[in-house]
């Protein structure tokens, strides 16, 4: 137990998003998901990086992946959380999750509201797959940002529970 606690927490961050997979922009909030968490784990964190389009069935081969085979931690993907058609992330979420914790989404959404009032049009939901806590954010680097830091208790105890 004691070797878990020091080694490097893995940590898999997944991008969904069709225009950065097929390169017509960069990925911003990817990378604000390791600053975020960097800060909140200081240098015990270490990133797997994924990127995938809004494509159902991909997105949930690389969350099993992700948990499965490269045995992370905490996946935490941004994108596809809104209400368009492609945006499909929570039920391929779902689809690979254990166990549903709706209370990460619930609060997401709650304390977002009085920043942005459409927050509340995010659909994101988190769950445990294993040892993995699994977590959907919004796609922009601010949001990812507010939401990380909201939600940073939480995946703390959650994370220390899914070690024991």
């Amino acid at each position: 137990m004691a070797a878990a606690e020091t080694s490097p927490l893995k940590i898999g961050r997944l991008t969904i998003s069709d225009r950065a997979s097929a390169g017509v922009y960069a990925d911003l909030s990817g990378p604000a998901i390791e600053e975020s968490l960097a800060g909140l784990f200081g240098g015990t964190a270490s990133f797997i990086r994924a990127l995938t389009p809004d494509e159902r069935p991909q997105i949930a081969a690389a969350l099993r992946r992700l948990c499965d085979e490269d045995r992370c931690a905490l996946v935490v993907t941004t994108g596809g959380t809104g209400p368009t058609p492609r945006d499909v992330t929570p039920e391929a979420t779902r689809e690979v999750l254990e166990k549903e914790l709706p209370g990460f989404g619930e609060i997401m959404r709650t304390r977002s509201f009085a920043i942005a009032p459409t927050s509340i049009l995010s659909r994101a939901t988190a769950g445990v797959r294993g040892r993995a806590l699994i977590i959907n954010l919004p796609g922009s680097p601010k949001a990812v940002r507010e939401c990380l830091e909201i939600l940073a208790p939480a995946i703390h105890e959650c994370l220390r529970h899914l070690r024991e």
